[in-house]
C-alpha cells in the first residue's frame, strides 16, 4: 500500500469523521457559549467549510473522468460533484454576504444563532458523507463490471411495458428538472413583486421543499436495499441518504423557525414586527432555489443509481469459489 492510498483510507475512515464531526460540534459550542460570535470566529468557521468543501468537489470531479469498465460510476461520481458544487456555491454566498454585513434577519432574530449553529454542523456532516462516500464509491469504480443480461431491445421493450418505469424515467429528464428549476425561479419572483412574502406563500415555499427532501430521503432508503448483494454500492447509496436526510432537517428547521415566528406575531407574541431587509430577502430566495436545485441534482443522481443497481455486478472472487 502506497503513501497516497494509506492516506485516502486514513481520512475517509469512519471513525475520523465522527471525530471531525465531533470538533465542529464543539467548536460551534464554544463560540456560541457568550452569545456573540465574532469576525474571526465567523471567518473560521466559512474557511474551514470552503477548504473540506472544494477539496470534496475537486477529487469527485477528477474521478469522474477516470477511466473504467463500470461507467456509470462517472456518471455516479458526476452528480456527486455537482450535489457538493451547490451546497460550495451556496456557503460562498452565504459567508460572502455575512463578512460584509449584508446579512440582518434570515429566519427569527432571537433564534437566529441556533440556526446557523445547525447549519454549520449539517454541512460539516454532509461534507464528512461524502468523504466516507468515497471510499466505497472508488470500490464501486475500479471493481464493478458491466452485466448483460438481455438484448438492448427486449430490455427497452420491457421497460416501455411498466408505467412505473415510464413515470421514474419523465420525472427524472433533464428537461422536467430543468423545467422545475425555472418553475422555482418564476415563483420567488412572483411572491416577491409585492416586496411581502406572505405566511401561505412561505407555507407552500417550505411544503414543497419538504415533500421532495423526504420523498427522495425513502426513495434511496429503499434503492439501498435493493442494492445489499452490491455492498459498496449499498453504503455508497446509504451515505448519499445520510447526507440528503441532513439536508432535510436543515429545511425543516429553517421553515419551522419561520412559520413559528410568524405564529407569534400574529398572536402578539412578539411586540415589533420583523421586517426583513431587500438583502435578507434576496438571500432566501438564493436559499430556496439552491435547495431546489440540490434536489435536483439527487434526483439525477438517484437515476444513475437505479442503473447501477439493474445493470452491473460485483465479480465473483476467487476467494468465493472455493467455499
Amino acid at each position: 500500500m502506497n503513501m497516497r492510498e494509506f492516506l485516502f483510507r486514513a481520512v475517509t475512515d469512519g471513525r475520523v469523521l465522527i471525530i471531525l464531526g465531533g470538533i465542529a460540534f464543539l467548536w460551534r459550542a464554544i463560540i456560541s457559549s457568550d452569545g456573540k460570535i465574532s469576525l474571526w470566529e465567523t471567518a473560521c468557521s466559512g474557511v474551514s467549510l470552503f477548504i473540506v468543501g472544494w477539496f470534496i468537489f475537486a477529487y469527485m470531479y477528477s474521478m469522474s473522468r477516470k477511466p473504467t469498465d463500470w461507467p456509470v460510476s462517472n456518471r455516479i461520481y458526476r452528480g456527486f460533484a455537482v450535489s457538493v458544487l451547490v451546497l460550495n456555491l451556496y456557503a460562498v454566498i452565504y459567508y460572502g454576504m455575512r463578512w460584509h454585513g449584508l446579512l440582518h434577519v434570515e429566519a427569527c432574530v432571537t433564534r437566529d444563532p441556533i440556526y446557523r449553529d445547525l447549519r454549520y454542523i449539517i454541512f460539516v456532516v454532509y461534507y464528512c458523507v461524502a468523504i466516507g462516500s468515497a471510499r466505497y464509491l472508488k470500490g464501486v469504480h475500479e471493481n464493478y463490471r458491466l452485466l448483460i443480461k438481455e438484448s438492448m431491445r427486449k430490455k427497452s421493450k420491457k421497460r416501455a411495458k411498466s408505467i412505473k418505469e415510464a413515470v421514474f424515467n419523465v420525472m427524472t429528464h433533464e428537461r422536467t428538472l430543468v423545467t422545475i428549476i425555472l418553475a422555482a425561479i418564476l415563483w420567488r419572483i412572483a411572491i416577491n413583486i409585492d416586496k411581502v412574502v406572505t405566511y401561505w406563500e412561505t407555507t407552500l415555499s417550505g411544503i414543497s421543499l419538504v415533500i421532495i427532501g423526504w420523498f427522495l430521503f425513502g426513495y434511496f432508503c429503499a434503492l439501498s436495499v435493493k442494492a445489499k448483494r452490491k455492498p459498496d454500492l449499498a453504503k455508497t447509496i446509504q451515505g448519499i441518504a445520510l447526507g440528503l436526510c441532513g439536508i432535510n432537517v436543515y429545511a425543516v428547521f429553517y421553515y419551522g423557525l419561520r412559520w413559528y415566528s410568524t405564529i407569534e406575531r400574529y398572536m402578539e407574541v412578539v411586540e415589533e414586527p420583523q421586517v426583513p431587509l431587500p438583502l435578507d430577502i434576496l438571500f432566501r430566495n438564493i436559499r430556496y432555489i439552491m435547495l431546489v436545485l440540490f434536489y435536483c441534482t439527487a434526483i439525477l443522481l438517484a437515476k444513475q443509481l437505479v442503473n447501477a443497481c439493474e445493470d452491473y455486478t460485483v465479480p465473483v472472487r476467487k476467494s468465493d469459489t472455493l467455499i
